[in-house]
């Protein structure tokens, strides 16, 4: 449906053409010979052909291009005269056959270098044929030609008449090509062939190829695009929606990616519609205008309807009778306006810009009945019904309450099959379509309920809270929603307290109505985090909840109650949580179990209970697999990611991460903990300790309430790196913020990961006194807490506290601490933390001249390659070397010849970003030395004389 372009910007782009393309080629060049290439309004065949030319022709070749024009009243041989002209100033054959003056008519600018005119016949129809003879004549005289005709389906019948008398009988030394208009490959051998006007009967010795350019595969769009943006490649779900968009027509491709008002985002821009090129327009609405009046009103219920529609549906929408509407599809399918994509009688347009260029053709005044109709005859004619579609019919034809219930409906199928995000939406957009008070309060409940699983993104937030703003709402709907609410805002809008305030006030309403429905958001309340309230505020609220359970009946607020306790109790770190896990009752599954067990799981990893969080986890994708809840996948997953960072398992873990960071941006809690393993993985695993501080920056910012997770392990890696750059006072300054929430809420069980760093950055500042009475702190927080972890945190602040300690200290040798500290982390499945505690004791023992520091160290770096830990491992070396030791390689490590090391690519891409040996020895946790040597390792094997060279060489 669109005109043939004339050659694209991007002459090299021929994607998915390079094979028919060699064909012809081989083809044409066995004289005589035709070459017949159809396809689609928009294939490509005039670039095709244009290409094939510049293949084929030499620059001594007469080459003749003649283009049919669509007309009313087309003139005679119109296109070959036009051909002939332009080529007036080419020479001409010296030894003309006297036939060829019958042509002084027909080309009067060469009637000097013709023959003589012979006499006039009398007889029009003989006059016809000594022409069509003259002509033949004069391309015969051309010798070695090319004579190309496109758009054959507008050939006048003359035109016609002589390229079947060419093909019957062609001279030599020609090689005729032919285009046409064609949605199939044509049958050239039978008359009125799709696209063909005549039967091409061409004898034995002429060769003849015919190509059929088919539209492009989306992954083949794809390529045309990245080509003609200049980049390597696009986003699969962009090529996706290209293809979709354009139907894979290269040049209604080309014309969308010219008119695209952003092109810095074309490759990765969301889902929005692209402008509506003005060629496609025109041609859809110049292919409108030659259609009947009938057909032109099937052409606007299809458009009005948007989906492959049978003719019944057409019928009842355009308004005909099913014989017109039958013989009215004729007309636009024999046009290309429309056609039958899956051969099952569903009619469609060919792509969906060609469908929004003939809706914008459609009267203003008349959509709204055509989508009324739409809507009608979609209820008629359909089963089940398309209730979404029926929906958005009603709200352009004018009737929003139908179109709210019709989403309703839809919304309420959608829940029923488990899908929340979708229902989620079809109940926001009923919210949104202005239903009755009444409909309104029901539908806000309904939205409520199922946006916990669906990831929905602010918009439902704000749609609860204008509901709640109504005030029309009893005192059951009004608390319930506004539980509901508290929790999306706390699970997935980042706002944090603000989200414990509105589930607290919900509990007013839902006593009036529901002791099991207060109770339970009691329960909510009483989970802790490291930014909400202390957790004796939450222990408080527990019991509240526990005192009201005994007077609830449902089972199914018995179950979320029992449910929020064990979680509550299993991250406050209290011995009973497992009995409250072991009463959590057997009708508690699906969504409700996958969340009750990832959160436990979460706890489990984080106290420092291995084998516990191996099974939670389990059961939680065990009942994830089984129910489709957008939100309870993401919280699983990113509680795995987690849970494989901490137990040291991390080959493969850094794409994973990156993987769920950009899938959960809209979860703020989710998303963090997926930054914060991104982050630490690029530090410990690749040293590229800006990058990770980036990422853990982001983590923070990102945060809602964070159950002990994200907070402390950003802090302490943050100070390990400023402690690798020899800078104590800025590691102290990392921590101080975080262990404020700690102090602040009283929830020393989190501090695992923080604590050590904390000790080991103030003992380094000089303020061993604040070391001393940080560890006290952390002892008397966890003194009746089941925390494995925390005590072995505790048993390696303590270690470190040797280095304070005087000779007449009285306390435990130094030894014992960090041999009992490094077993407690090896029995908890944390290989790095049991390695950062030998590591911790190398040193020890190297600073106070004890024998055995630098076996220790080494038995570090062993155990920190066993985890691929290669900053960690770089900063043992380097420790070693300030103690005058010296390092050995690991056996068995192949050499990079004249390629680049890992850290010399690391080091060069540094230098190539403008940073000084020394500011790159900083970031990289090297000597000044060291990265001497690799700046000129680099230079040399880049083959460039200067750090300024160095970038374009390294590639991405």
């Amino acid at each position: 449906m669109n005109a043939e372009p004339s050659p694209p910007s991007a002459p090299g782009l021929l994607i998915g053409r390079s094979a028919p393309l060699a064909d012809v080629y081989a083809e044409l060049d066995r004289r005589p010979a035709v070459a017949v290439i159809t396809g689609e309004a928009g294939a490509g065949k005039s670039r095709f052909v244009d290409e094939l030319l510049r293949r084929t022709t030499s620059p001594d070749a007469v080459t003749l291009v003649a283009r049919c024009q669509e007309a009313d009243t087309p003139f005679p041989f119109a296109p070959l005269v036009e051909a002939l002209n332009r080529f007036r100033s080419g020479p001409l054959p010296a030894d003309l056959p006297p036939v060829t003056g019958a042509l002084h008519a027909l080309l009067p600018d060469l009637a000097d270098r013709l023959p003589p005119a012979p006499p006039p016949l009398g007889d029009p129809r003989a006059e016809h044929h000594r022409v069509l003879r003259a002509l033949h004549a004069y391309t015969a005289a051309l010798g070695e030609a090319v004579l190309v005709v496109e758009d054959l389906q507008w050939a006048d019948a003359s035109t016609c008449a002589l390229l079947r008398t060419v093909v019957a009988d062609p001279p030599p030394g020609l090689g005729l090509v032919l285009t046409a208009r064609s949605r199939t490959a044509p049958h050239t051998d039978a008359e009125g062939s799709d696209g063909l006007p005549f039967p091409l009967r061409a004898p034995a010795r002429v060769t003849v190829v015919e190509r059929h350019l088919a539209p492009l595969s989306a992954a083949e769009t794809g390529a045309l695009a990245a080509g003609l943006l200049g980049v390597q490649a696009v986003q699969d779900e962009f090529a996706d929606r290209l293809h979709r968009w354009t139907g894979g027509l290269p040049y209604v491709v080309e014309e969308v990616l010219r008119g695209w008002p952003d092109s810095g985002e074309r490759p990765t821009g969301a889902a929005g519609e692209p402008p509506l090129p003005a060629s496609v327009r025109r041609v859809v609405v110049e292919r409108l205008r030659g259609l009947p009046p009938a057909a032109r009103q099937v052409v606007a219920a299809a458009a009005v309807l948007g989906e492959p529609a049978p003719v019944e549906l057409l019928c009842s929408v355009a308004g005909l009778g099913e014989p017109e509407t039958r013989r009215a599809l004729a007309a636009a399918l024999r046009e290309g306006v429309l056609h039958d994509p899956f051969r099952d009688g569903g009619y469609a347009f060919p792509y969906d810009l060609a469908r929004r260029a003939a809706y914008e053709a459609v009267a203003e005044p008349e959509r709204p009945v055509l989508h009324l109709r739409a809507a009608r005859a979609l209820a008629r004619h359909t089963s089940p019904f398309p209730l979404a579609g029926m929906a958005e019919h009603y709200r352009r034809a004018g009737r929003p309450a139908q179109a709210a219930r019709c989403l309703e409906a839809a919304a309420d199928r959608a829940a029923g099959d488990g899908d929340a995000g979708t229902a989620a939406a079809q109940y926001l957009g009923a919210l949104r379509n202005g239903p009755s008070p009444v409909a309104r309060d029901r539908v806000a409940l309904k939205l409520a309920r199922v946006a916990l699983n669906a990831r929905p993104g602010p918009q439902v937030p704000a749609a609860l809270r204008q509901v709640l703003d109504q005030h029309s709402l009893g005192p059951g709907p009004s608390g319930e929603i506004r539980l509901l609410l508290g929790l999306l805002l706390r699970n997935q809008s980042g706002s944090g307290l603000e989200a414990l305030e509105e589930i607290a006030r919900a509990v007013p309403d839902l006593l009036v109505v529901s002791t099991g429905q207060a109770a339970r958001a009691l329960a909510i309340t009483a989970i802790p985090s490291l930014k909400g309230w202390p957790v004796g505020e939450h222990r408080r609220l527990l019991a509240e909840a526990e005192r009201l359970l005994a007077g609830v009946e449902e089972t199914d607020l018995r179950s979320a109650v029992l449910a929020n306790r064990a979680t509550a109790l299993a991250l406050m770190g209290d011995p009973s949580a497992w009995e409250a896990v072991a009463d959590l009752p057997d009708a508690l599954t699906g969504e409700g179990a996958a969340r009750v067990y990832a959160n436990l799981a979460g706890a489990a990893n984080s106290l420092g209970h291995p084998e516990r969080a191996r099974a939670f986890q389990a059961r939680a994708w065990q009942e994830v697999r089984t129910n489709h809840a957008p939100y309870l996948e993401a919280f699983v997953e990113t509680t795995d990611v987690v849970a494989a960072f901490t137990s040291g398992r991390w080959k493969g873990l850094l794409g994973r991460a990156e993987r769920a960071e950009a899938q959960y941006q809209d979860v703020p809690d989710f998303h963090a903990e997926a930054l914060l393993v991104c982050g630490l993985l690029r530090l410990h695993t690749k040293g590229q300790t800006d990058v990770a501080r980036r990422l853990l920056d982001r983590a923070v910012e990102t945060t809602a309430l964070d159950t002990g997770v994200v907070l402390t392990a950003a802090a302490a890696a943050v100070a390990r790196v400023r402690l690798a750059a020899g800078r104590p006072s800025q590691a102290v300054q990392a921590v101080e913020g975080v262990l404020h929430h700690v102090r602040r809420t009283g929830a020393w069980v989190w501090a695992t990961a923080l604590v050590p760093s904390a000790v080991e950055a103030l003992i380094r500042d000089g303020r061993p006194g604040e070391a001393h009475r940080l560890v006290a702190e952390l002892a008397a927080g966890i003194t009746d807490r089941d925390a494995p972890a925390a005590r072995a945190a505790l048993l390696t602040c303590r270690a470190l506290l040797t280095a304070t300690d005087g000779p007449q200290s009285g306390h435990a040798p130094s030894d014992a601490l960090y041999a009992s500290a490094a077993d407690a982390w090896t029995r908890l499945e944390r290989p790095y933390e049991a390695a950062y505690v030998k590591e911790a004791r190398g040193l020890h023992l190297l600073a106070s001249g004890g024998p055995g520091g630098r076996t220790v160290l080494h038995e570090a770096i062993a155990a920190y390659q066993d985890i691929d830990a290669v900053w960690d491992v770089l900063r043992c070396q380097r420790e070693l070397r300030e103690h005058g030791q010296t390092t050995v390689r690991r056996p068995g490590a192949l050499g990079y010849g004249d390629h680049l090391s890992p850290r010399e690519r690391a080091v060069a891409r540094l230098a190539s970003l403008g940073l000084s040996n020394r500011e790159i020895a900083s970031e990289l946790v090297l000597s000044h030395r060291t990265v001497e040597h690799h700046v000129a390792r680099a230079l040399r094997k880049l083959g460039v004389s200067s750090r300024t060279e160095i970038g374009p060489q390294l590639g991405p």
